[in-house]
């Protein structure tokens, strides 16, 4: 059924049940990714009422230029509003996202049973109701599952997979599918009240109403101190006055019921529902008051997201996602405490407990916290099956971009797959957006900011040792890009033995746009791949390659189609691309008109010239306006990196592979001593470096 399913989603579309916020806003998400959808409320008023919102806001997209009008126009064309029922009897999946009545929701699935064809996947958007009950009553407790947007659906990245008992491994999967098709990153919970992300959240919510029906500490200080803290744009009043203080009240009376005393809702909270208000922001800073709003909100906050994952609720790894995905905080539960201390976190635990001492203390905290050593996370799956091993980077979040830590882990996977006799090629993928998306930066400027270049040299020697296993490897290594590979990625990209791309494949090295260079191969191996000329382009400028211009070039060696990427499952996408691999051959496609100018602009006789910023005499005319741009862009870059760059590149074509290696190694502290190093790394994303060429 998974193989099919996308594309049976294509062919037959989507029902979504209830045409509020929530419905409107999951229907529009399913329709910018291209899938049909049926709207369905009980009156075509109502139906009609949100496919009106949904329009709104893709004309506010079209105002910031997300996409144009003739875009709005398509996505609007595959939602159709209805009232009849009837009219979804053979969609693939129906997404139920009614009001939270259960005896409601029974007789809306009862009803659906009896008019869908038995294949029809149903789930619910619940976010406090059980998943096993509402299957039991579906009929088809096999096709049932639950899926928790959040919200705004169509721009919260986040999906909670919920399996029931009785869900069957097959539905799981497909929804999976469904998940990647529509750009998600999903997470997966158990069919408990809250899930993961709601049962850490909503008591945080509470807490914070808590401490200020106390008199602990006012509204504007409580706001403060969680923005400093979580490292979020609102804090936990704001948060409930844009999202709606009845739905917190709800969110924490279901949990009440569901967990106890202290999931109940504050009564301040139902008092303020009551009055019809939203909380009062303003008022001043109470500093002598900020470390116990601090301590009692990541007490709460460790003390519950322990005791789920304890309960088999969902993973620590998942966990920390809900959060940093779901929620925009900085970093998940348990990366706070394993930056904090595991005994530091133990202490806020105790010191909440003792507030609430009906509360059990999490096992598997105390034993961390006994030995003082940080909770281990994991940011790489593997899978093996038939030969094939999948190493995927499963750290969406953060565009599973390479640091120490999974760097690390991404050896002891490779090891282990390299060593396993059943293992005859291993694949590299990337979950989400990105196939890796470089280096972290945070983790660089971290390092110039306490002065310690050695962690940064330890971090590229080893990596370049790895890739040099990955290169050398007896078994085929093929790395499969269907997302972002910057910077670090694509140099992983290049250490594989094979590329093989989809048509969302993205290559680019944009180090000399933030100071540095290229440090784990790229201007070595790029040269050796496609020739010094392109690859000083490349590393020069940072522009970027899709799939069609990576194969033109001679980038990657093979492609999955846009069809394949969708109907295959991960596995069956990887063993595709171990075979696409096997059979390529080199292209004789016709280079792109960029690549022909960066050819002689790029080659020995001119480069000096062309990174002068002076147009080679020898250029003709009619390709000047090509190379003005290319100018134009080579004028941001850091001038250093630039020289460091070219010196590595040409030095390197006289040498071997491995010399060339250390000679790139070998110009780290060089690179990272300069003043421009500090300005591209700590500049990006706020503003365009300016450098100084020191």
């Amino acid at each position: 059924m998974t193989q099919n399913f996308v594309a049976s989603c294509l062919a037959h579309g989507v029902a979504v049940l209830g045409a509020g916020n929530m419905g409107a806003g999951i229907a529009q998400k399913i329709a910018q990714e291209g899938i049909p959808v049926f709207l369905c409320d009980c009156t075509y008023e109502l139906a009609n009422k949100g496919k009106d919102k949904i329009a709104l806001l893709l004309a506010e997209g079209v105002d910031k230029r997300l996409f144009d009008t003739a875009e709005m126009e398509r996505i609007l064309a595959r939602i159709t509003p209805t009232d009849e029922l009837q009219v979804v009897k053979e969609v693939a999946l129906v997404i139920e996202a009614v009001f939270e009545d259960m005896a409601v929701k029974e007789k809306l699935f009862s009803e659906l049973h009896q008019i869908c064809v038995p294949h029809t996947i149903f789930t619910t958007n619940t976010s406090s109701l059980s998943v096993e009950q509402l299957g039991r009553v579906s009929g088809r407790p096999q096709e049932f599952a639950g899926i928790h947007f959040f919200y705004h659906p169509a721009k919260n990245k986040l999906l909670e997979v919920i399996a029931a008992p009785g869900t069957s491994r097959q539905t799981e999967r497909a929804l999976w599918d469904f998940a990647r098709a529509i750009k998600k990153i999903a997470i997966k919970t158990a069919d408990s009240a809250g899930f993961a992300v709601n049962r850490f959240f909503v008591p945080w919510l509470n807490e914070a109403v808590r401490l200020y029906a106390e008199g602990i500490a006012n509204i504007a200080t409580i706001e403060d101190t969680a923005k400093d803290t979580f490292k979020i744009a609102m804090g936990p009043f704001e948060l409930m006055n844009v999202t709606g203080i009845p739905i917190a009240l709800h969110a924490a009376t279901s949990l009440g019921r569901t967990f106890g005393q202290f999931y109940e809702a504050a009564p301040l909270l139902a008092e303020q529902v009551d009055s019809g208000k939203l909380w009062l922001l303003d008022g001043s800073i109470e500093a002598a008051k900020r470390d116990e709003v601090q301590e009692r909100l990541l007490g709460c906050v460790f003390l519950i997201a322990t005791t789920l994952v304890d309960e088999g609720v969902a993973s620590r790894e998942d966990t920390d996602r809900g959060a940093t995905v779901g929620l925009r905080w900085a970093e998940g539960p348990f990366q706070m405490m394993n930056r904090l201390g595991t005994s530091k976190a133990c202490e806020l635990v105790e010191k909440f407990i003792a507030r609430y001492p009906y509360l059990s203390f999490p096992h598997s905290l105390k034993q961390v916290a006994s030995k003082n050593t940080a909770w281990a996370l994991s940011y790489l799956d593997m899978t093996i099956q038939d030969g094939v091993a999948r190493i995927a980077f499963n750290r969406p979040e953060a565009m599973n971009a390479l640091n120490p830590r999974v760097a690390g882990e991404l050896r002891w996977r490779f090891e282990e797959a390299e060593a396993n006799p059943k293992v005859e090629a291993i694949v590299f993928d990337g979950i989400g957006k990105a196939f890796v998306a470089g280096a972290d930066i945070r983790f660089f400027v971290e390092a110039l900011e306490r002065n310690d270049f050695s962690q940064i040299y330890e971090f590229t020697a080893e990596g370049q040792d790895l890739f040099k296993r990955i290169a050398q490897s007896g078994k085929p290594t093929v790395a499969l890009v269907n997302g972002i590979a910057y910077g670090g990625g694509a140099e992983l990209a290049l250490a594989c033995q094979k590329i093989v791309v989809g048509p969302m494949a993205q290559f680019a090295f944009p180090e000399t746009g933030i100071g540095i260079y290229p440090g784990l191969g790229g201007t070595q191996r790029v040269p050796r791949k496609i020739g010094r000329e392109l690859a000083r382009h490349l590393v020069f400028t940072g522009q970027s390659l899709g799939a069609s211009d990576a194969l033109a070039v001679g980038l990657a060696d093979a492609v999955v189609s846009d069809s394949e990427c969708t109907m295959l499952d991960d596995l069956e996408r990887a063993h595709l691309a171990v075979t696409r691999a096997r059979d390529s051959q080199p292209h004789t496609t016709h280079l792109p008109g960029w690549a022909e100018v960066a050819i002689i602009l790029f080659s020995d006789q001119n480069v000096a010239e062309t990174l002068a910023g002076k147009m080679p005499v020898s250029l003709n005319p009619e390709l000047h306006a090509t190379a003005e741009k290319i100018l134009k862009t080579l004028s941001y870059k850091a001038p250093v990196a630039l020289r460091i760059a070219a010196r590595l590149i040409n030095d390197g074509a006289s040498m071997s592979l491995d010399e060339g290696l250390a000679l790139e190694l070998a110009c780290l502290k060089e690179i990272f001593s300069t003043e421009d190093a500090y300005e591209g790394l700590s500049s990006l994303g706020k503003r365009r470096p300016v450098y100084k060429g020191k």
